[in-house]
């Protein structure tokens, strides 16, 4: 029997290249998308074992619809992956506190209330996988992307708190934390800055969405790994 995943922010990025390597490796995989339509339509013409759901995460109390809908569904999940996230480049004096909410919700609140949801489920089939895709910057911290930063070290937190909580019933927890790659989230930097970037990197190219998809399927056969925070970023902080 197949595998059932769920994959927030499927229709970009590093999602929509997850969303399509485990739809290779035979999991049904459910996907949330917001204003992404057309890429979430070509991911479900592309394959018969994806299932886009709009779905806006902002609104937390909209989060468990994804769940329910894959309980009736297909009655299991296998594997969380929260991948959803927005950025917001500002100086701290300039951000409004709707805009911390925002990222908050998105980025942090969203991964609570589905890993809550899905991990009832979980707990019932003594089995699951949940992988943050957290960031560099929750390590590391950046300038200019306080709340980022913020959201993404908290989904840090909640990986080891969740990985210690979740073990005994055979629950696995991690993260992923991207460095520099090639999406749309970096596409404001222009060509100086972004070799200006991989000048810094030891391995000397920009990361692609594929490189996170690969830690995600290794994730799924290590099942020894839980509570870690893996670094994929060329070597770019060591």
């Amino acid at each position: 029997m197949s595998k059932i995943a769920i994959v927030t922010g499927g229709s970009n990025g590093i999602g929509f290249d997850i969303v399509k390597t485990l739809a290779k490796n035979n999991y049904n995989v459910v996907f949330s998308y917001n204003s992404s339509e057309k890429n979430a339509m070509d991911l479900k013409n592309e394959f018969n074992n994806v299932f886009p759901f709009k779905i806006d995460l902002n609104d937390v109390d909209e989060c468990c619809k994804i769940i329910n809908y894959t309980i009736d569904k297909f009655g299991k999940i296998d594997l969380l992956i929260n991948n959803a996230g927005i950025d917001l480049i500002k100086q701290i004096q300039d951000i409004s506190n709707n805009e911390f909410d925002n990222i908050i919700n998105v980025n942090l609140k969203s991964a609570f209330i589905l890993s809550r949801e899905a991990s009832k489920y979980m707990i019932s089939n003594h089995y699951g996988n949940i992988i943050n895709i957290s960031s560099i910057w929750g390590i590391t911290g950046a300038s200019m992307e306080s709340v980022y930063s913020i959201s993404k070290a908290g989904l840090d937190g909640m990986t080891k708190s969740l990985a210690k909580e979740l073990g005994p019933s055979n629950i696995r927890v991690n993260s992923i934390a991207p460095g520099f790659i090639d999406t749309n989230m970096n596409s404001f930097l222009d060509e100086k800055s972004k070799q200006e970037i991989i000048d810094e990197i030891p391995l000397n190219r920009i990361g692609k969405p594929h490189d996170v998809s690969e830690v995600v399927v290794m994730l799924e056969k290590c099942e020894y790994i839980t509570g870690q925070i893996i670094q994929v970023n060329g070597g770019w902080n060591i």
